[in-house]
């Protein structure tokens, strides 16, 4: 293995762990209110399909998960990416139904929540409540800003902005912030961020031609954190 693939590898899926708190919660706390199951994913594998009876929220302990949905023409639009600590299903609070597929990018594991229980436990732990609350707000937020990119940016910002993101949100997992792995493959990308797929894989090109990253396959290494910032709309054609 080569020193990129050596140092990559270390943010890939950890070793499967109990986690001690599920945001501000205590998980051992939770579990007096709540049933938690751990579901084990492999990759491929859907958590859950749109339009499945909504029954429980998920949290992501390992790996990664895409959400999607048909689109008019019965094309699967990528909405977002799952990550540890994500919980999953709470755009779907208040539904009969789940609203989106979640399908697994990597073999993973979530853990099940049944929503009924959630509730019931809401009302004897404020942190959980406070949890969930932050938890819709910190997801409408993130949807919002992404909204207005796609509709502000051209190709080449959109594709910087996303690969930023992710470092960002590699580092807040305690891995390397510059050097990672996708997990997504470049359709998926290209899907979430609309564009076509020769798209995003001439902006990786453009980009690593200007020095501001290394691309080795899936592999990343951002090297110009602060230029990719500034990076400017590209022509493409």
């Amino acid at each position: 293995m080569n020193t990129v693939s050596a140092q990559a590898a270390a943010a890939g899926p950890a070793a499967l762990h109990e986690p001690r708190y599920l945001g501000d919660v205590d998980i051992e706390q939770l579990r007096q209110h709540v049933p938690v199951t751990r579901r084990r994913l492999e990759a491929g594998q859907h958590l859950y399909r749109a339009g499945q009876p909504f029954n429980a929220l998920f949290l992501v302990n390992v790996g990664c998960l895409k959400t999607c949905e048909l689109s008019d023409d019965g094309r699967e639009q990528v909405t977002g990416f799952r990550m540890r600590g994500d919980l999953i299903g709470a755009e779907s609070i208040g539904l009969r139904g789940y609203a989106c597929d979640v399908v697994a990018l990597e073999a993973g594991e979530v853990w099940e929540l049944p929503y009924p229980p959630m509730l019931s436990a809401c009302l004897r732990i404020p942190e959980l409540q406070a949890r969930l609350t932050s938890a819709l707000a910190e997801e409408i937020r993130h949807d919002r800003s992404w909204m207005l990119a796609l509709g502000t940016l051209g190709a080449e910002r959109r594709v910087a902005s996303f690969l930023l993101d992710l470092a960002a949100r590699y580092g807040r997992l305690g891995f390397s912030a510059c050097h990672f792995i996708l997990r997504m493959s470049r359709a998926d990308i290209a899907s979430f961020l609309a564009l076509k797929h020769e798209t995003v894989s001439r902006v990786l090109s453009r980009l690593q031609e200007r020095g501001l990253i290394l691309v080795e396959r899936r592999e990343i290494r951002i090297l110009d954190a602060d230029g990719l910032r500034e990076a400017e709309p590209a022509t493409l054609h």
